[in-house]
């Protein structure tokens, strides 16, 4: 049970927080189809830093020294320097949208398909292959371990330790708390209010004095910001720190858990969570010993592991299925704002 509550989140939060990316730009009334380049992009990034910083010397002192604050530092710049190049690859779809007055869905389509081509271009430039690794036991430095709370090797931790504590990434509670602050500046600050106010009608935000254009660039900044590190956490987390210009399509998974959400935070993270289970499921169904008797209850089915590979999509389709009649996106989502209009 425990290997299945830590994968599930590990699979669920890089979801959510690139879930609450795609509310922030459609809640100023931009559509960031964009998710899954900007996912892409920040994934490079956060990878490319790790690699670079590895050799230093700061890194190899904090390994000899067994500094693990150190290096769990280390993997929060990482982070930043995602959500920072995140943040940027987004405002190409916020100047062809605000200031281009282009097709949103196009702009969006565009930044998917040069994202990959982009990392793919400078990972065959930097490392001569079309994966850029981290050397060693890179990722493993970002785990938080009970030796960090003096416990020995062949101690162990309570069930909430070994759960929650040991073996996680200090990565995935910050995205939880960000996604926890984030969501109470959308809904209780009145920041967010004029956020929400430019996705619903721009013309009476306007009207009170309110730039909509900023608003717009506001949002669709915040959600490459999250991109970008939601990017960087999937590729930590689960892709064993590696990029290769591919995330499994957890952009557009997120577009439809924020669709299912019904662009609500906390829906999000509900649904979130759902996906992730399947999502796990998918990818260590051999593994999960569910009561702890030792016997791997869905691998003895006999079920085609393929069929496990397409549960996280099938379930997709089928709540989107009946879902998305009763969602309702923010009235002025994907029109671009003309001032003299009313």
């Amino acid at each position: 049970m425990t290997f299945l509550i830590q994968q599930t989140l590990l699979y669920a939060v890089p979801l959510m927080i690139v879930a609450l990316a795609g509310v922030f730009a459609e809640r100023s009334g931009i559509i960031n189809l964009a998710l899954e380049g900007i996912m892409i992009f920040g994934a490079f990034i956060g990878v490319l830093f790790v690699r670079i910083m590895q050799g230093s010397a700061w890194i190899g002192a904090a390994k000899a020294a067994n500094a693990y604050g150190t290096l769990q530092l280390f993997g929060v710049l990482a982070m930043l320097m995602a959500a920072i190049f995140g943040a940027l690859f987004s405002l190409l779809l916020s100047f062809a949208s605000i200031n281009l007055r282009a097709d949103q869905t196009i702009g969006g389509t565009a930044l998917n398909l040069m994202a990959p081509a982009l990392a793919l271009f400078f990972i065959r430039l930097i490392a001569n292959q079309n994966t850029l690794y981290i050397d060693g036991d890179g990722p493993s430095w970002f785990m938080i371990k009970k030796a960090m709370f003096g416990y020995g090797r062949t101690e162990k931790m309570s069930w909430l330790g070994e759960t929650f504590v040991n073996k996680m990434y200090l990565a995935t509670y910050i995205c939880i708390i960000l996604f926890i602050v984030l969501s109470i500046l959308l809904y209780k600050t009145r920041f967010g209010l004029r956020l929400r106010a430019c996705g619903e009608n721009p013309q009476a935000a306007d009207s009170l004095g309110i730039n909509v254009y900023h608003m717009r660039y506001a949002g669709t900044t915040i959600s490459g910001a999250l991109a970008g590190m939601g990017g960087f956490v999937y590729a930590l987390t689960t892709a064993n720190c590696t990029s290769n210009g591919d995330v499994a399509g957890f952009g557009f998974l997120a577009l439809a858990v924020m669709i299912f959400g019904n662009w609500k935070p906390l829906n999000i993270a509900g649904a979130s969570l759902l996906f992730g289970l399947f999502k796990c499921i998918a990818a260590a169904y051999s593994s999960i010993d569910i009561n702890g008797d030792g016997i791997y209850m869905l691998k003895e089915i006999g079920i085609n592991e393929n069929v496990y590979r397409m549960l996280p999509y099938v379930i997709t389709l089928i709540v989107l299925a009946f879902t998305s009649k009763s969602s309702r996106a923010p009235k002025a989502e994907g029109i671009p704002y003309d001032k003299g209009q009313r």
